[in-house]
């Protein structure tokens, strides 16, 4: 949820959600939705909070610009970095095997 989310980030919880507010077409549906769960009545908050998917928190990480966000930003980059290079080890493997292999018939 955003408090948490917040908490984790290093900001306020409504500074986070005046970032998304104001980004609001970095966060479609499949990256946050509201829960209400909570009455102001009984000690609550006075607005539903968002909760965040695996894609939301990812772009929290591009929209906030505390420190531990900026950390995560870059971390989740290199992981897309690194994730790329196995693949392509992954693909340059298989061609070899298939050149070898044609190589053979020949």
């Amino acid at each position: 949820m955003d408090n948490n989310l917040a908490e984790i980030y290093k900001v306020e919880t409504k500074v986070m959600n005046r970032a998304v507010k104001r980004n609001l077409d970095r966060f479609p549906n499949a990256f946050r939705f509201q829960f209400g769960t909570s009455s102001f009545e009984y000690g609550g908050r006075r607005y539903l909070p968002f909760v965040f998917t695996e894609q939301g928190v990812a772009m929290l990480s591009a929209v906030l610009r505390s420190e531990t966000a900026v950390k995560v930003s870059i971390e989740i980059m290199n992981a897309f970095v690194e994730m790329r290079k196995l693949k392509q080890a992954e693909h340059d493997q298989k061609f070899e095997e298939l050149f070898d292999k044609l190589f053979k018939l020949f």
